[in-house]
């Protein structure tokens, strides 16, 4: 691996953002939880928002939405000692297996999060994973130096038009359809096999057949696609768009799973007259052996990743579920796929 200059502890932030669930499990605050994160969630922390402007993200540069918010999460700051002590002692007990640091993008962001992992590893040999934009390659190094375990480099749009318009230049960003792919491309040589993967939001005004195609070229470059569903944040550009229906959502979940786990391709899916999902190119009963594992329709991410209600409250309905699915709730999801009970 190439040798580039590391950043000592003066980095080393002051504090950073936790969201809430993960700050009541390494003992920050109190609560009860509807269920617990596996992963400590952290934000880095900076005065103001991201220099970015995505039209979904709260921490956008021009959101009026809260300063604490990421999604309808909120992630108070605390200070990084008291963090990094609530990791450790947490890791001691395995309550919890991964961090993920979420990158906003501003100047020195990737020095921080440099810093960052090294002391994490100093307090808990836990896997640490990363959420970030790197822009060049060189960063991608110093993150792997550092000790990151895994990368995600976010699309989040299932299609260059749309890419362009929510997170790309029509909205003021300074990402590129093409070196997000290229970024993609050289993590997985830096990182290595299994190591990298990719968000993607439905419910921006793609297609079924959209989503899909960009599953399945993810999935052939080796990048894992972690499936969202598009909250609404109240002062965000995209406050008025609704979240998408949960049987389209479903309808992509499924054809997600099959597609990473090799037992589907994009080419052999089929789609009805107006769009929808309707042949996955699998038997109907392996389709439905599939579904009553209920392991499609869990969070998607990094191992030991569950997110929980990140993208729902927990009244439902829920779209990615942070735990071991019910029978009750196999059988509605069965209904949504118009699969026989």
């Amino acid at each position: 691996m190439a040798k580039v200059p590391s950043c000592g502890e003066s980095y080393l932030p002051l504090q950073i953002r936790v969201s809430v669930g993960s700050a009541i499990t390494i003992g920050l605050l109190e609560g009860k939880l509807d269920a617990e994160p596996t992963t400590v969630y952290l934000m880095t922390y900076k005065t103001g928002k991201c220099a970015a402007n995505c039209g979904f993200c709260p921490q956008a540069r021009n959101s009026r939405s809260k300063v604490e918010l990421l999604s309808r999460i909120s992630w108070p700051p605390f200070s990084t000692k008291s963090v990094l002590k609530g990791i450790g002692n947490t890791y001691t007990n395995r309550r919890i297996k991964r961090v993920c640091i979420q990158a906003l993008n501003y100047y020195n962001v990737f020095k921080h999060l440099v810093a960052l992992t090294k002391a994490i590893k100093q307090h808990a040999a836990i896997p640490v994973s990363v959420s970030c934009q790197p822009l060049n390659g060189e960063n991608l190094w110093r993150l792997a130096e550092a000790g990151v375990n895994r990368i995600s480099i976010a699309l989040d749009a299932a299609t260059e038009k749309l890419f362009r318009e929510i997170k790309g230049s029509s909205s003021g960003s300074p990402y590129t359809w093409e070196n997000q792919f290229r970024q993609l491309s050289k993590a997985r040589e830096v990182f290595g096999k299994g190591k990298v993967s990719t968000h993607l939001i439905i419910g921006l005004g793609e297609t079924e057949n959209d989503a899909i195609n960009l599953i399945q070229r993810c999935t052939d470059m080796d990048v894992l696609p972690a499936l969202f569903a598009f909250m609404p944040v109240r002062g965000t550009t995209l406050e008025r768009r609704p979240q998408p229906l949960i049987e389209m959502y479903r309808r992509v979940q499924l054809a997600r799973y099959l597609i990473v786990n090799g037992c589907t391709r994009s080419e052999d899916i089929r789609f009805d007259g107006v769009g929808c999902l309707a042949d996955y190119g699998v038997e109907k009963e392996t389709l439905t052996r599939i579904v009553e594992t209920g392991k499609p329709f869990l969070t998607s991410g990094c191992p030991d990743c569950n997110r929980p209600f990140y993208n729902e409250k927990p009244s439902g309905p829920i779209y990615n579920y942070p735990r071991n699915i019910r029978f009750k709730e196999i059988e509605a999801i069965k209904r949504q796929l118009r699969l026989e009970p």
